[in-house]
């Protein structure tokens, strides 16, 4: 699948806006502690999406019932589902000058992950973690998605890297009070 940037100026992939915080004092204290022991930046992103998908847990495994979507709550609360964890990794990765966007795929509800551009070339990956089956692993030379669309069923990989969260989840997100309220209104389409 060809992946398509929502714009074509790679800034936007680096910028900070009210969802993806990076110029946060706990977003940048937790770079700076990942990129401690890195030696380039694909060690650094390894260990921030290894940090992501490892010890922020998917709220939905945990019962919790709290609604993250802010990067610098995620990594407060440590705890999100696929949208809010991947806020969280689009933060830490832009916080270290690594371009980042935001993209999707369709299952029952929308599920977010994220695309990192490296060597001219853009990969997606998936912090979700967690749950059994879910096979998601940090990786530049196949992809490391924790789950695969079954076409036949209507499930698809959306081809567009946004620059900011997709309005549809933003405001499903924001206007959830719990994760079961957020349950019965995860965006079904983009």
């Amino acid at each position: 699948m060809e992946l398509i940037q929502e714009t074509p100026d790679l800034s936007a992939y680096l910028a900070a806006d009210e969802v993806i915080d990076h110029e946060h004092p706990l977003v940048r204290e937790t770079a700076a502690h990942l990129a401690q022991n890195a030696n380039d930046s694909y060690d650094y992103a390894r260990a921030a999406f290894e940090f992501v998908r490892d010890t922020i847990p998917h709220s939905a495994d945990t019962g919790d019932l709290r609604v993250t979507w802010r990067a610098s709550d995620v990594l407060e609360q440590r705890t999100g589902i696929c949208y809010a964890k991947a806020h969280a990794l689009a933060a830490l990765l832009r916080a270290e000058d690594i371009p980042t966007a935001l993209c999707y795929q369709k299952f029952e509800a929308v599920h977010g992950l994220v695309a990192v551009r490296f060597d001219g070339a853009w990969h997606r990956m998936d912090p979700r973690g967690g749950q059994p089956g879910a096979r998601a692993r940090f990786s530049l030379t196949g992809q490391g998605l924790a789950f695969t669309p079954d076409t036949d069923a209507g499930e698809a990989d959306h081809p567009v890297l946004y620059a900011a969260p997709h309005p549809a989840v933003l405001n499903a997100l924001k206007a959830a009070p719990d994760r079961p309220h957020l349950s019965r209104t995860l965006p079904t389409a983009l």
